[in-house]
């Protein structure tokens, strides 16, 4: 039966074709998406807002305990596309020359099947995964407490046992999977009648083709968020749904 299912699949996945683009095409997709955001500023904004009073309650809480904010922060990563989901269905509607508002965004949430529900589901529980991973990495093997970020600097970062160079292998380990699975996938569920196992499928066909734009798209969607969340994040207003915006021109740009 499990075979059966990804043969299904992949015949599934295959009734949409996958384009090659250039090594440019992310900056394009940026700049695309920093237009949407513009055309509809309302849903990316509150996105954006909201997303940034989480991640400050979550510093807030977690402010002592640095060797579990670490991770709490990098996992946050692997979940965001599925927060993005009603950005991707403004954008969606600006592409159709509709006029989208608050409501698109909103009405993008309601259940009307389990498909995003699954994958969001499969998301969090990878990110919840590498907090745990990422914890216990840090307090145990560390050569001290890491309470602040200062000693995650002096314990782990400064640290000439490897542990921050294994710290970041075992994250990328994680996220490379999680970003190919994920990238065209939820917004194609958006988009399309197509079941969870047909775009996970779609969006590795979409990477695997596209190798140096897609490493550069996710150079660009992990460096804009780590330079967002330098000023008190702040910037996380901004970029949060600028990126969102841009990924689902990303996956416009990639499947045919």
């Amino acid at each position: 039966m499990p075979r059966r299912t990804a043969t299904r699949a992949l015949t599934e996945s295959q009734r949409f074709a996958v384009r090659t683009v250039g090594t440019a095409a992310p900056l394009r997709w940026l700049a695309r998406g920093w237009a949407d955001l513009w055309r509809c500023p309302l849903p990316g904004l509150l996105h954006g807002l909201l997303l940034t009073a989480f991640g400050g309650a979550l510093a807030l809480l977690a402010h002592a305990h640095f060797w579990l904010l670490a991770g709490a922060f990098s996992g946050f990563l692997l979940v965001a596309p599925i927060a993005a989901t009603g950005l991707y269905a403004v954008s969606q509607a600006l592409e159709r020359g509709q006029t989208p508002g608050l409501a698109t965004a909103l009405q993008a949430w309601r259940p009307r099947d389990g498909r995003l529900v699954l994958f969001g589901v499969l998301l969090a529980l990878a990110g919840t995964g590498w907090v745990v991973t990422s914890a216990a990495l840090v307090t145990g093997f560390a050569p001290g407490a890491v309470q602040r970020p200062e000693d995650f600097l002096r314990l782990v970062a400064a640290d000439a046992s490897w542990l921050f160079e294994l710290w970041l292998a075992l994250g990328a380990l994680l996220a490379a999977p999680v970003f190919a699975s994920s990238v065209v996938a939820i917004p194609m569920m958006l988009d399309r009648r197509i079941g969870v196992l047909a775009a996970v499928l779609t969006s590795w066909r979409a990477v695997l083709d596209n190798p140096v734009p897609m490493a550069l798209w996710a150079v660009l969607l992990v460096g804009l968020t780590l330079v967002s969340l330098l000023p008190a994040l702040v910037g996380l207003v901004l970029a949060a749904p600028w990126l969102a915006h841009a990924s689902w021109h990303a996956y416009r740009d990639l499947v045919d």
